[in-house]
C-alpha cells in the first residue's frame, strides 16, 4: 500500500508517441463528428463535445493507472488541449482554414418555402422544423424569409419586415 513515488512522473511510453496517438484519436473523432452532422449537440459544438470526451477519458486513465505514470495522462491531455486551441487559432487567422472545419450554415427555409434539400442534409422533419419556429413565435411559414441551421446546431429564423 506505499505510493511509489519515483514511479509517478516516469514514462512508460515515449511522449512523442502520447503526442501522435492524441493526435490521431483527436483528427480522427473530428472528423467523424464533422461527417455526422451537428443536430443533437444544441448550443455545443462537436468540436467542444469531442474534446471534452477525449480528456476525460485520458485523465480517466492516467488516475486509474492505465498509463505507466500520471506524466503520459497529462502530456495527452495537453496534446487534445493544444489541438483545440490550435485549430481555434488558425481558423480565426485563416478564414479560408475556417471553412473547411466548421460546417457552415444550411437553408432550411427560404421565402416561406421549405428547402427539403438542406432539411435532408441535416435529417430534420417537417415536424421537428415547425416545432422550432413555434418555440420562436412562428406560427405560419408565410413569415419566415430565412431560416438556417447554425454550424453550432440552432435554427436561426430571418421574418419578413412588416410593411
Amino acid at each position: 500500500m506505499d505510493v511509489q513515488w519515483s514511479e509517478l512522473f516516469v514514462f512508460g511510453v515515449s511522449p512523442w508517441e502520447l503526442v501522435i496517438r492524441g493526435s490521431l484519436v483527436y483528427w480522427f473523432i473530428f472528423i467523424l463528428l464533422r461527417l455526422a452532422g451537428r443536430r443533437d449537440f444544441g448550443a455545443v459544438g462537436s468540436a467542444d463535445v469531442l474534446l471534452v470526451v477525449l480528456i476525460a477519458d485520458a485523465a480517466q486513465n492516467a488516475m486509474s493507472a492505465q498509463y505507466e505514470s500520471v506524466a503520459e495522462g497529462m502530456v495527452l491531455v495537453g496534446t487534445l488541449i493544444l489541438w483545440s486551441v490550435a485549430v481555434d487559432r488558425v481558423g480565426y487567422f485563416w478564414p479560408a482554414f475556417e471553412r473547411l472545419l466548421d460546417p457552415g450554415r444550411v437553408c432550411l427555409i427560404k421565402d416561406g418555402v421549405m428547402q427539403r434539400r438542406g432539411m435532408r442534409r441535416e435529417y430534420v422533419t417537417p415536424d421537428e422544423l415547425m416545432s422550432e419556429l413555434r418555440q420562436q413565435g412562428i406560427d405560419d411559414l408565410g413569415q419566415v424569409r430565412r431560416a438556417y441551421m447554425e454550424s453550432q446546431g440552432e435554427i436561426s429564423v430571418l421574418k419578413f419586415k412588416k410593411g
